[in-house]
Order: C-alpha cells, then sequence, then structure tokens
C-alpha cells in the first residue's frame, strides 16, 4: 500500500460556496488545488444539473459567484488588458462578467467603481453590494476614472510608510485596515448608479433584506473599533435609515430571518466571556425590546479542524425554518429550527460539513463535507438519502494507507475526553514506534474522526499519531469550553491524562520517542507543555503565544481576547496574564523545539515565537526557528502551496531527527 507523501497536498481538489440557482434546478460552486508553479490556488466555477457535474470556467481566476437568475451566472474577474493594466496600478474597481450555465463566451456585465461584491438581489436591476472603502476617500466611487486615478497614486506614494490612527490597525488576512471601512451600496444595472446607503465612517458587519427594508449591522468609529455594534434599519421606498438602539448589554453577532420574522445573534457574556455561544433573539421594533428565542449552547458553524479544506460558504440559511452548521462534540451536523424553537438535527453522520445550500421547501440540501476519512466533496441529501455527486479526490487516496482513527474516551478532571489513535503504516504489534501527540487550535475547535493531511502522512511516516479534545474545545456547551483564568490547568491536565492513556493501551509506543505539536492554543499548549514536563523528546510550536502581556496591543484579538482568557489585564492583574504566560517557565525547558511562524501573523504576531525562542537559545537549549515572509495565521491551511510544504517538511524532518534515534 503507498505512503500518503507529504506534497500530495498539491494533488488534493478544494470545493467551496455551494449555491443553488433560484429555479433550484442547478447549482454552482467553486473548485480549487493547489498549483506548485505558480505558487497559487488557481480557482473554478463548477455546475451542477440533473445530478451531473461539469466545469463551467477555466480561466482560474473565478472564485466569487451570484446567480442573476436562473441561467446566468455573475462572476468577478479581470479579463481584458485594460482591466488587467487598471487593477495594476491601483485601480479598486470590481468587474463583473455574465455566463450562461450551460456554457458559452462570458461578456462583461458591469462594473462597480470600488472593491465589492454582491451581497443580495433587492429586484430585477438592483443590488444590495458590499463594498470597500478608505475614510479619507468616502466618495471614491462618485469620482472620476481621472480622480480615481489620482487617489490611487497618492496612495501609491504612501507605500512606504503606514500611518496608524485607530485601534486596531490590522486584521489577520487583511492586513493594514487603518481607516478602512466596509460599507453597503445599492447598485442599479439598468441606470449604471451607485448609491451608498452607510455613512463615511461606518463599517458594516452584517446585512440581510426583509420586505422592503435592508437591517444592517455595524457602526460608525474614530479610533476604536467597536465591538458592540447596533442595528439599523434602511427603508427601500424612502431611503431612511433608523437606528434601532437596543442599548450597550448585548454584543451583537449577526443576523437572520425565520418565517419572515428578523431575528438576531446576541451574546452577553456574563456567564462565559468570550467563550458563550450566541443566543437568538426576536425583535420588538415598537418597543425596542430583545426577547430571547433560542439558546443552543453550541456554535453556528463548523469547527471541526482540517488542513483540506479551502474557502467559505454559506453556515446558516434563512427561511420558513433557519437551517445552520453546528459543532456537536466531535462533528459538525446541519440543524433546522422553526418558528416555535423547536430544533432538528437534519444530518447525523459524524463527519464535517463546511458549506451548503437547501431549497426553500427544506427538502433537499447540498453540502460540501468530508465523510469518514475521504477528502471534502459534494454530497446531495434527499428524503434522507446522501448521494455522492463528486468525485475528485477519490484516486487521491485510492491504493494509499490512510489511518483510521480508534476512538479512546478517558476520565480525567471529572470530565470524559474523547480523543484518537492513528495506527503507523504497516503496523506490526510486536514492534516498537515513535509517535506525535498534536495539539488543536482555538482552544474552541474540535479535532473529529475526518481527513488530516498532517496527520496521514505522520502516520504514513511510521509514527503513532493521537489527539484530543480537552476542556476548552467545542461541541459541548460553554461551560465545557470556559478555561478563562485557566489556561494550562485542567486542560494540560486532559491532555496529559490522555498521552497516559495512549501510552498504557498502546504499548507498542515507545515512551522515550513521543513527540508533540500544535498551532495558534496548540502553539501555546506545546510552549506550556515543555516548560511544565520534559516526557517528550521533541517538540514543535507553531503560530504560537508566550508571553500574554506582550499579547495586547500588538494581536488584532489582542487588547479583549487576552483580558477575556487570562482574567487578567496590563493595569491591574499583570501577574495573572504572567502566570499563564509559557515565557514565565522558560527555565524549566529541556526539549528541543522547533518554532514556526509567519511575517504577517496578526493573530499570534512573530513577536510571540521570537520572546519564547530568544529565551531558551540564550540558555543553550536546542532551538531552531523557520519564519515564513509573506504568510499570516493560516499558513497551514490556505499558505502558498510551496510555504505549506516546507512547513510540514521542517516539522517532519524535527521528528525524524529526535524521535528515529
Amino acid at each position: 500500500m503507498k505512503k500518503i507523501e507529504l506534497n500530495d497536498i498539491l494533488k488534493y481538489r478544494f470545493l467551496s460556496g455551494v449555491r443553488y440557482s433560484p429555479n433550484e434546478k442547478c447549482a454552482a460552486f467553486v473548485l480549487k488545488y493547489a498549483d506548485e508553479k505558480k505558487n497559487s490556488y488557481p480557482s473554478f466555477i463548477y455546475v451542477v444539473e440533473g445530478g451531473k457535474v461539469r466545469q463551467l470556467t477555466g480561466l482560474g481566476k473565478e472564485g466569487s459567484f451570484f446567480f442573476e437568475d436562473d441561467e446566468n451566472i455573475l462572476f468577478v474577474a479581470s479579463r481584458s488588458d485594460e482591466e488587467k493594466e487598471s487593477a495594476k496600478a491601483g485601480s479598486e474597481e470590481t468587474n463583473y462578467y455574465r455566463i450562461n450555465i450551460h456554457g458559452g463566451e462570458a461578456v462583461k456585465a458591469f462594473t462597480l467603481p470600488f472593491s465589492g461584491s454582491i451581497s443580495e438581489r433587492i429586484d430585477k436591476t438592483r443590488f444590495l453590494i458590499n463594498g470597500h472603502f478608505d475614510i479619507d476617500y468616502p466618495d471614491y466611487y462618485k469620482m472620476s476614472a481621472k480622480e480615481r486615478k489620482e487617489v490611487a497614486e497618492k496612495v501609491k506614494e504612501e507605500k512606504d510608510y503606514q500611518v496608524v490612527t485607530e485601534s486596531p490597525f490590522y486584521f489577520n488576512g487583511a492586513g493594514y485596515v487603518n481607516k478602512k471601512r466596509s460599507g453597503l451600496y445599492i447598485y442599479d444595472m439598468k441606470t449604471k448608479k451607485t448609491e451608498r446607503i452607510t455613512d463615511d465612517k461606518f463599517d458594516v458587519s452584517d446585512s440581510i433584506i426583509l420586505n422592503d427594508y435592508i437591517y444592517y449591522m455595524g457602526g460608525s468609529f474614530t479610533v476604536v473599533r467597536p465591538r458592540n455594534p447596533q442595528i439599523y434599519k434602511y427603508d427601500l421606498k424612502t431611503g431612511k435609515t433608523v437606528c434601532l438602539n437596543f442599548g450597550e448589554e448585548l454584543k451583537f453577532g449577526g443576523l437572520t430571518v425565520i418565517d419572515n420574522k428578523l431575528i438576531v445573534l446576541g451574546n452577553d457574556e456574563k456567564k462565559h466571556g468570550l467563550n458563550q455561544d450566541e443566543a437568538l433573539y426576536t425583535i420588538d421594533e415598537s418597543n425596542g425590546k430583545l426577547t430571547k428565542f433560542f439558546e443552543p449552547d453550541r456554535s453556528y458553524w463548523d469547527s471541526v479542524g482540517t488542513d483540506c479544506a479551502l474557502g467559505g460558504g454559506r453556515n446558516m440559511i434563512e427561511g420558513e425554518k433557519l437551517h445552520y452548521i453546528s459543532t456537536r462534540r466531535n462533528a459538525s451536523e446541519i440543524f433546522s429550527l422553526d418558528k416555535s424553537a423547536k430544533e432538528k438535527a437534519v444530518t447525523d453522520f459524524g463527519g464535517a460539513i463546511t458549506c451548503f445550500d437547501v431549497t426553500k421547501d427544506a427538502k433537499e440540501f447540498l453540502l460540501v463535507a468530508f465523510m469518514g476519512q475521504a477528502l471534502e466533496e459534494l454530497y446531495r441529501l434527499k428524503n434522507g438519502k446522501i448521494t455522492k455527486l463528486t468525485h475528485f479526490n477519490d484516486s487521491m487516496l485510492k491504493g494509499r494507507y490512510v489511518a483510521v482513527p480508534e476512538k479512546i474516551t478517558i476520565q480525567s478532571e471529572g470530565y470524559d475526553i474523547d480523543g484518537w489513535v492513528l495506527k503507523p503504516i504497516d503496523y506490526n504489534p510486536k514492534k516498537k514506534y515513535p509517535a506525535i501527540l498534536e495539539v488543536h487550535g482555538g482552544p474552541k475547535t474540535v479535532y473529529g474522526e475526518i481527513f488530516h493531511h498532517e496527520m496521514q502522512v505522520f502516520a504514513s511516516e511510521g509514527y503513532f499519531v493521537f489527539f484530543c479534545n480537552p476542556v476548552g474545545s467545542d461541541g459541548r456547551g460553554c461551560k465545557f469550553a470556559d478555561i478563562r483564568g485557566h489556561y494550562g490547568d485542567h486542560d494540560f491536565k486532559n491532555i496529559m491524562d490522555f498521552t497516559d492513556a495512549v501510552l498504557k493501551k498502546y504499548p507498542q509506543i515507545d515512551p522515550k520517542r513521543v513527540g508533540v505539536t500544535g498551532g495558534s492554543y496548540g502553539g501555546f499548549m506545546t510552549n506550556w507543555i515543555v516548560g511544565h514536563t520534559d516526557r517528550f523528546a521533541c517538540a514543535a510550536t507553531q503560530r504560537s503565544i508566550s508571553n500574554w502581556i506582550s499579547f495586547h496591543g500588538v494581536s488584532d484579538i489582542g487588547p479583549f481576547f487576552a483580558t477575556d482568557q487570562t482574567a487578567g489585564n496590563i493595569e491591574d492583574k499583570v501577574k495573572k496574564m504572567w502566570e499563564q504566560s509559557p515565557l514565565k517557565y522558560a527555565d524549566n525547558v529541556k526539549t528541543p523545539l522547533l518554532f514556526i511562524h509567519s511575517d504577517e501573523d496578526y493573530r499570534c504576531p512573530l513577536s510571540q515565537g521570537m520572546q519564547f525562542y530568544t529565551a531558551l537559545a540564550n540558555k543553550g537549549q536546542i532551538v531552531r526557528m523557520c519564519i515564513f515572509h509573506g504568510e499570516n495565521h493560516e499558513l497551514s491551511r490556505s499558505g502558498k502551496p510551496k510555504h505549506r510544504i516546507r512547513r510540514l517538511t521542517e516539522i517532519n524532518n524535527w521528528m525524524k531527527e529526535y524521535l528515529e534515534r
């Protein structure tokens, strides 16, 4: 049986953005793959009709699309030489092309005079657009081509400088966002006119059209971006906007609709802080009151970790019933919720659903999902039967060793903790093997029983691989996820207890040849582990946190995340933050440690890895750091193909050096 090779990631296909046409007779989705030569991810639109799948576009740059009607798709592209040159010159225009679902040449439909994307269709000629702009040039969309060119030249002149006047001033994956906003626009294809309906300092976080109104969420600011957006209502007939003021108590997270009634996702963060899942509220606009409608004690998204998904899609769809993805225990499933707040599980196959769409009568679903140990594919769910519609990745795994997770549930710190073990290729129970412990990020995510390239590579390299979901993980309610003020406490004990249980159940593992690795929270925990035990032969820490105090102010979420998660602050509870910082325990470290970090990681900034690296290097410890230029916090999941391969090569070589002696 063939091994899963490290660079097999170049052969995988990634699906996203599935969506039905208005008449629901066909659907479309996006397919991407890793192109090593171009070091990028070409992106194509595919159509599903009559159970058959066919490729619609072929340039490899069509990733964002919208059904204009039953027969035509609008997608963003720069196809003409003029458009390409304009983009190189710094133009913020967005060109939409139209293509028939049955093929033919794409023709230009319209151009938005700013960077933006279609949110919803208002009527036959008008679209609601989410557009991006700089508050120094709020009327950019009204300017002539000559004026926009002058703006582009001014911006280009400032490329060597970065002036910061706001907080936070950058976001992971978006770069510096100082003075950058998302606004709502109405674009009319017939008149080719554009109107911005939000003010020139407003930042929109969500919007939805209901009856003759656009409801949207966000707020205006000049220095500090508010974490508690307000809800606004725009009248499509009169053009007037009102604020539905509900005070400061709830932090609103989204808008949706159930049976023609507006529903708001909100969270007061009183019980569990940022770990608290949002409840659903109905709105009484006559008196400004919110009434809690539903509280599932679960998140509304897929939080099952994998490095084989690329791109987004819909995870909540309004209608007569609300349908949404939610993580339950160790898997993500689709649930429905009716107007009487009755919830029902629609799927229950124990895998992970990354996005979906549903027909208006809720009798048919299309899912982009991981099932069993297969890679991502498109499935149809109808009458309780799941049908696989695509087979892009079937041949990739055929004849290869794919380790099947063997579940272990242990008791630790008053909780039952779920975990899994992957056996190495050509497993012989009479032999001794090295092993690698993997720790997930988040911490509010989960591991599940789905395909994970990195883990399968390690299994094919001859390692046992084991992993678990300690306290702090998603899928089991807010209380289980709440480790505020206790980082490195019960979670660390859970992971060590699980390690003990694995070594006991699998005596074939050599306890002297066990390594550990993890990224983000998993990087924090790797740092914590090596500072509190020397039981591991080596470790690889990725995009980690080492110092909660210095994390404040340099992370895009630092000002609120560090304070919430440590139950400390930089004003008068610094000790609380320092006690939970791995850097405090650097003198205890004896484990050879590899650091993986990216210089554009604004979630867990490079300085976090550098501080821990320097502390260990200066006392003579065995350390190595690999820094990826131009990458961010998502390196392992969506970094450039060559960088992803190099990252995994670094970790694999490190493990071999210390675990195969």
